[in-house]
């Protein structure tokens, strides 16, 4: 089965027109119409991307009261 998909617009009288096809005159073909799906507007996909960084005491230790080797 050879597939062969285009994308045109329902003009005034409700109606599709398909030119310019690559299959052979006469010859049996299926036809199936499906809505476009509404692009929505996409979220950030990183909203912290380009925000300022600040760190609040770079240099102290992290979780050092987690660690049971310094107990």
């Amino acid at each position: 089965m050879q597939t062969y998909r285009t994308e045109t617009t329902v003009s005034k009288d409700r109606s599709v027109a398909l030119k310019d096809l690559p299959f052979a005159e006469g010859e049996q073909v299926e036809v199936i119409v499906r809505r476009h799906a509404l692009k929505r507007p996409q979220k950030k996909r990183y909203p912290l991307r380009g925000q300022p960084i600040s760190y609040t005491l770079p240099f102290n230790s992290v979780a050092e009261d987690d660690w049971e080797a310094l107990k």
